[in-house]
């Protein structure tokens, strides 16, 4: 049975992305599930199909590649999406100098330009209907750059940047955008960026499903930055002030004195 809500979710094979297609099934959400490995999101619509009576749509594309943005974009225009979740990410562990081109730009198309393109063609609908909510998922390595990590990190703060500006573009429409930054989850995301998970501390890391109700939660108090790890609320808003401040600091047509 078809419902009146459509949730599209990009690398919904497996890890975060195929916990939110569990839970926005269960909320009863229609879903488009998009990633590259066919037989993972195959396995997943059927399993979703025998346990939540949702209707279950899947789209193999490659999300590094321009065509294969292309053809979600497509979707994002011609549907009436009520969620869409970016989700897919790569992040190889490697240093920048010796790390390959090819990594390099499909870190950089996967977590930047794709994000970007769809949350952008997904906008103009939810706008219109002055209703949609945009997860963008990134990491709480966005306040961390890093050694063997920096271009990653990067793509993250691109991530939250992106998202808190978006945000208040379309706030008066009726759409939520809302950054969800993990810290340490327990997925197969270490062992594609070429390090095990064994090589850190599992102690402070949570489940994937821990991570995702903590997101929705966040999403359902309309919260435009969720740190699902971060028991200290204070802890962000003196951040945020700090970095408010910082900003404001700026704003002088003199140059500071110690460069005088």
């Amino acid at each position: 049975m078809s419902s009146l809500k459509t949730a599209l979710i990009t690398g919904a094979s497996s890890g975060i992305g195929a916990i939110y297609a569990r839970r926005l099934a269960a909320r009863g959400y229609d879903l488009i599930l998009v990633a590259r490995r066919t037989d993972k999101l195959t396995a997943l619509a059927a399993e979703l199909d025998q346990s939540s009576g949702v209707s279950v749509r899947t789209l193999t594309a490659d999300l590094t590649s321009d065509s294969g943005i292309a053809s979600i974009e497509q979707v994002l225009r011609d549907e009436n999406i009520t969620v869409l979740v970016n989700n897919a990410g790569m992040g190889p562990f490697a240093n920048t100098a010796t790390m390959t081109d090819a990594d390099a730009i499909a870190t950089l198309t996967l977590n930047v330009t794709a994000l970007m393109r769809l949350t952008r063609a997904a906008l103009p609908g939810m706008r219109v209907r002055k209703t949609g909510t945009i997860v963008n998922v990134g990491s709480v390595m966005a306040f961390f750059p890093g050694p063997m990590s920096a271009l990653y990190s990067a793509t993250k703060s691109f991530v939250l940047t992106f998202s808190r500006g978006v945000a208040e573009e379309a706030r008066e429409d009726g759409v939520l955008v809302q950054a969800v930054l993990p810290a340490g989850t327990v997925t197969d995301f270490y062992e594609t960026a070429g390090v095990s998970i064994d090589n850190f501390d599992r102690s402070v890391f949570m489940t994937a499903e821990q991570l995702v109700d903590a997101g929705l939660v966040g999403m359902d108090r309309g919260e435009l930055v969720t740190l699902p790890s971060v028991q200290d609320e204070t802890l962000w808003a003196r951040y945020d002030e700090a970095r408010a401040n910082l900003f404001a600091g700026t704003q002088s047509s003199q140059p500071a004195s110690r460069y005088i």
